[in-house]
C-alpha cells in the first residue's frame, strides 16, 4: 500500500525535493514502540531493580574489584554486581567472549521476556522478521586486553583460537542473534559515548521507513579494565578524589565535580511497529518519536564549549518527533561529572529550550551508575521510560553546591512524583559527536 502511495505523488509531483519530502512524511506514518526493557545496571539487576534505586537515588558506584586498583589514580567505577553470567553461556564458551556479551544476553532475555516474545515457538520466517542494533563503546576490551597479557607474556599457547573474531566489536551483536536466532540485519553501532543512542535511532528508522518491522536493539559496554581505566587516569577526565567515599564521586552539574566514574552495563530494548506489536498483542511501554545527531568536528576528545552542535542535535529530535518543546516534560541529560561537559550540556540546553529551560526538570543517571561509556543512551532511554511509566522522574545525586554556570533544575538528590509524557535523551562522545531521541512514555 505504501508503495503504491509513493508512486502516485512521485508521478504527480516529479520535482526531486518534493518527491523526497512527500516519501519522508508517507513512511513516517509507520510508528515506532517499546514493548520490552531489559536492564543490567550497576545499581541494580533487572529493569524492575533498577526501577526502584533510580527512585531511591541509589549509587551503584564503589571501589573497583575487578583489579588490584591501588596505584590508580582512580579507584572507582560502577560495577555491575551478582550478575550470574554461567546462566547465559556455559563456562566453555565464557572463556570465549568479553564480559559485555553475558551481560548484553542477560538483558536481552528480559526485554524479550517483557515483551512476550517467545523465541521456541518462531518459525524461519518469524525469525527472518527478528533483526539487531546494537550500540558499544569498547566491545570486549577486557578480553583483548587479556590475550595481549599472554601473548606479550610469550604464552603462545594460551591464546584464544576466538582473539580476533571475539575482540572484534560487531561480535557482540552477533552473539545477541546467535542466542536468540535472529536472522534479520545483526549490526553493531560503535560511535563513543552516542553509540547506543545512535544504535536506538537507527533501528528506528529502519523500522519507520519500512526495512524492518521487530528489532532487539540499546547498547552494552564492559570497559573496566586496567588498560582503559589507567588511559582515562593519564587523559585526567576519571576523578581522583573520591576514592575513600566512593558512592559520591560522580557528581555531574556540582561545583566540585573533577570527573567522570567508569561504570559499565546493558539495557536492551525491544522495538517494533507499532501495528504488528499490537496484532500479537504486546504491550507498549513507549514510543521513539524522533532522533537527531550531529558532529561539532572540532577536537578528538574535547567539546567545543559553544554548545552549538549538542543544541541543534537536540532541535532535530524534537523536529523530527513533531512535538512541541513545550510539550517536552522531561531532559535525560549526558551529565558526565567533567566540569567541560557539564558546563558545555548546560548551555546547550539554554539553546535549544530558550528560557524554559529553567522550567524543564533534568537529571543525570550517571550520578548513580557512573559513566557506561557507549551504552549510556540506552541506559538513559530505559531510565526515563521507566520513570515516567511509574510517576516519577530520577534524581542527579551528590548535588551539593551549585556551580554558577551550571544553573538548570537537575532533580538534585531525590526523585520527584512527577508525571511527563514525553521526554528528550541527550548524549554527547568523544569524537565532538552529539545524539538525541524523543520518547514518549506508553499508549496514552
Amino acid at each position: 500500500m505504501v508503495e503504491r502511495v509513493l508512486w502516485f505523488w512521485m508521478k504527480l509531483f516529479p520535482s526531486p525535493s518534493v518527491k523526497m519530502k512527500l516519501a519522508h512524511q508517507t513512511i513516517m506514518r509507520r510508528r515506532v514502540v517499546i514493548t520490552g526493557i531489559g536492564a543490567l545496571s550497576p545499581n541494580g539487576i533487572g529493569a524492575d531493580a533498577f526501577c526502584a534505586a533510580l527512585r531511591g537515588g541509589v549509587s551503584g558506584v564503589g571501589s573497583i574489584t575487578r583489579f588490584d586498583a591501588s596505584e590508580f589514580a582512580c579507584q572507582v567505577a560502577g560495577e555491575v554486581k551478582h550478575h550470574q553470567p554461567e546462566n547465559f553461556l556455559p563456562p566453555r564458551e565464557l572463556k570465549r567472549v568479553g564480559r559485555a556479551v553475558p551481560l548484553m544476553l542477560a538483558a536481552t532475555e528480559e526485554a524479550l521476556d517483557r515483551a512476550g516474545v517467545c523465541r521456541d515457538s518462531q518459525g524461519a520466517a518469524e525469525k527472518q522478521s527478528w533483526g539487531v542494533i546494537m550500540g558499544s563503546g569498547g566491545g570486549t576490551p577486557d578480553f583483548t586486553e587479556e590475550q595481549y597479557r599472554l601473548f606479550f607474556s610469550q604464552q603462545l599457547r594460551r591464546v584464544s583460537a576466538y582473539n580476533v573474531s571475539s575482540s572484534t566489536p560487531g561480535s557482540l551483536a552477533s552473539e545477541v542473534s546467535l542466542r536468540c536466532g535472529f536472522r534479520g540485519p545483526s549490526h553493531l553501532i560503535s560511535t563513543g559515548c552516542t553509540s547506543s543512542t545512535d544504535a536506538l535511532g537507527y533501528a528506528f528508522n529502519m523500522i519507520r521507513f519500512g526495512l524492518a518491522d521487530h528489532l532487539l536493539s540499546g547498547g552494552a559496554d564492559a570497559t573496566i579494565t586496567p588498560g582503559i581505566v589507567q588511559g582515562f587516569c593519564v587523559m585526567g577526565v576519571v576523578t581522583p578524589s573520591h576514592n575513600d567515599a566512593p558512592e559520591t564521586a560522580s557528581r555531574p552539574f556540582d561545583r566540585g565535580r573533577d570527573g567522570f566514574v567508569l561504570g559499565e552495563g546493558a539495557w536492551a530494548l525491544v522495538l517494533e511497529e507499532r501495528q504488528r506489536a499490537l496484532m500479537r498483542g504486546a504491550k507498549i511501554l513507549g514510543e521513539i518519536l524522533g532522533y537527531g545527531s550531529t558532529c561539532d568536528a572540532f577536537h578528538r576528545v574535547r567539546l567545543n564549549p559553544d554548545g552549538e552542535e549538542p543544541a541543534r542535535a537536540m532541535q532535530l529530535a524534537i523536529e523530527d518527533a513533531g512535538v512541541a518543546k513545550d510539550e517536552i516534560g522531561y531532559v535525560a541529560l549526558h551529565g558526565t561529572s567533567t566540569q567541560l561537559n557539564d558546563r558545555t550540556e548546560t548551555l546547550a540546553a539554554k539553546l535549544c529550550f530558550g528560557a524554559r529551560a529553567r522550567e524543564i526538570p533534568m537529571s543525570s543517571v550517571k550520578s548513580m551508575i557512573g559513566h557506561p561509556q557507549g551504552a549510556s543512551g540506552a541506559a538513559g532511554v530505559a531510565a526515563a521510560l521507566l520513570a515516567m511509566n511509574h510517576g516519577f522522574l530520577p534524581p542527579t545525586i551528590n548535588y551539593s553546591e551549585a556551580d554558577p554556570e551550571c544553573d538548570l533544575n537537575y532533580i538534585p538528590n531525590r526523585s520527584i512524583d512527577r508525571q511527563a509524557d514525553i521526554a528528550l535523551c541527550n548524549c554527547i562522545g568523544f569524537g565532538s559527536k552529539n545524539s538525541a531521541l524523543v520518547i514518549r512514555r506508553g499508549e496514552m
